[in-house]
C-alpha cells in the first residue's frame, strides 16, 4: 500500500519539477511550523523516530533542501532551517499537498470506510500491541509448530517410499 501511495506521490512531484521525496514532508511540515529546530524538535513534531528524522535531514541537507548549523550553546547540536532552495519551493509543494489530498479524499470516497479511519484504527492496535511483538509471537508460534511437521517429514521419509528407494539402492550397489 505504502509502495502503491508513496511511487504515486513521488511521481506526482516530478511531474510538477520537483526533485523531492514523500519521506522529507513530515519534516518539511515540522519546520515550516517551527524554524530552526533541532532533530530532537524536529522527531517529535513530525512523530517520527530520532534515528529516522537524523537520516531524513542528512538527506535533505545533501539534495540542498535545508542548511545545518551550529547550535549557540553547544556546538555539537545542530540547529536545522530550511535553506533557500527548500523555502522556494514551498509554493509547489503546498500545491502538491493539496492535490494529494483531493486524490486521498477522492480514495476515501471509493472505500466502504475512509482509509484514515483505518488507519487510525491500525496505529491504535499497534499501540496496544506491537508489530515487533506480533512478530515475536508469531516466531513462536512458528517455532513450536515446526518440529511437529519436522518430525512428521522424517516419519516419511523412513516409511514407505522412501524406505522402498533405499532398498533398491542397496540391491542395484551389491
Amino acid at each position: 500500500m505504502i509502495e502503491l501511495l508513496d511511487g504515486a506521490v513521488e511521481e506526482a512531484y516530478a511531474s510538477a519539477g520537483l526533485r523531492y521525496r514523500p519521506r522529507f514532508t513530515p519534516v518539511m511540515r515540522a519546520l515550516m511550523v517551527c524554524e530552526p529546530s533541532t532533530i530532537g524538535q524536529i522527531a517529535e513534531a513530525a512523530k517520527i523516530t530520532q534515528p529516522a528524522a537524523t537520516q531524513t535531514v542528512a538527506l535533505m541537507i545533501k539534495e540542498g533542501l535545508l542548511a545545518s548549523e551550529p547550535g549557540p550553546v553547544d556546538g555539537r547540536q545542530r540547529l536545522i532551517r530550511l535553506s533557500p532552495r527548500g523555502r522556494a519551493m514551498l509554493p509547489r509543494l503546498r500545491e502538491c499537498w493539496q492535490i494529494t489530498q483531493m486524490a486521498a479524499d477522492s480514495l476515501d470516497a471509493s472505500l466502504s470506510r475512509p482509509l484514515s479511519q483505518l488507519l487510525d484504527e491500525a496505529i491504535a492496535a499497534l499501540d496496544a500491541k506491537s508489530f515487533c511483538n506480533r512478530i515475536a509471537k508469531a516466531r513462536t508460534q512458528l517455532s513450536s509448530a515446526e518440529p511437529l511437521s519436522s518430525k512428521s517429514a522424517v516419519r516419511k521419509r523412513n516409511t514407505g517410499a522412501g524406505k522402498d528407494a533405499a532398498k533398491k539402492k542397496r540391491t542395484s550397489d551389491a
